[in-house]
């Protein structure tokens, strides 16, 4: 037995004189309500509403427990209403990619602040910021999608120890004369994703590079420190770059970029919604 519902349906006809305007009231069929008020009756071992008269009338014995109904009712909307308080006060955890800049994290963290969220943001590879999104763990992500379709994207391009003499990159500029091995290409865990790896490997080849190239970069300080000193290049985005004094040159096939959409876990509550100011607080951290 829903007790809830069944309580509801005895108050309900209790204050309208009348199972058709309670069954109204509630939103249900007549013969529902009446059938949760007969079952009261049954749990309860008496009636709670005499129907011989020509108005439902509360019976004595129903009178005596329809205050402990009410209480119990109440008692049910204030549990419901701490629940709505408790998940809305709860913090919620952030996913962003490694390497954001914190005064962009702190603008998120402010945004947050002044919609009455408390956020905290964690940085992840891609991989866990989706699968945090489906555990639970994450409220909300950026995650890594194809740059075409994406709400946010990220020009990539590559760090050298040198400054650029190029406004664009292509990568057919960067195969090796014949019998030269030529610089590998580093790449960072953020780009290490199926789709994306796949992309540059096929934009690779197109180009005539030889795929050993191209090389998972590791820890990032170690690839920035092959870069700088000239042993490698670094496919990461300007602001990477010029954060560690690397000199960086956007490459001009856009397929390559990086593409982000923000998304929310339903397990939350959220319901895969995720609101605007937090959609515009996490634009800035891409960038």
């Amino acid at each position: 037995m829903d007790l809830l519902a069944h309580l509801a349906a005895f108050t309900a006809t209790a204050e309208e004189v009348s199972f058709s305007r309670a069954a109204d009231r509630l939103g249900i069929a007549q013969p529902l309500l009446s059938r949760r008020v007969k079952s009261l009756e049954a749990r309860f071992g008496g009636q709670l509403f005499d129907r011989s008269r020509r108005q439902v009338a509360v019976t004595e014995f129903g009178a005596s427990l329809l205050p402990y109904a009410r209480d119990v009712l109440e008692r049910a909307d204030r549990l419901d209403q701490a629940a709505r308080s408790a998940r809305a006060a709860r913090t919620r955890v952030v996913g962003v990619p490694a390497h954001c800049a914190p005064v962009a994290l702190a603008g998120v963290l402010r945004a947050g602040a002044e919609h009455g969220t408390a956020l905290v943001v964690r940085e992840l590879p891609p991989r866990q910021r989706q699968s945090g999104l489906g555990d639970g763990s994450l409220a909300y992500a950026l995650l890594r999608v194809a740059p075409e379709g994406a709400a946010l994207r990220v020009p990539l391009g590559l760090a050298a120890a040198r400054q650029p003499t190029r406004r664009t990159l292509h990568l057919e500029d960067l195969r090796p004369p014949r019998g030269v091995a030529g610089l590998p290409i580093l790449t960072l865990e953020e780009d290490e994703v199926p789709d994306v790896h796949d992309r540059l490997a096929r934009a690779a080849a197109r180009a005539g590079l030889p795929e050993t190239l191209l090389r998972p970069a590791g820890p990032a300080a170690a690839a920035l420190a092959d870069t700088l000193a000239g042993r490698a290049r670094l496919l990461c985005a300007e602001a990477f770059a010029r954060q560690h004094g690397a000199g960086w040159t956007p490459l001009a096939d856009a397929a390559l970029h990086r593409g982000y959409e923000v998304g929310a876990s339903e397990s939350h509550g959220e319901s895969g919604e995720v609101p605007r100011w937090l959609a515009e607080a996490l634009a800035q951290v891409t960038r």
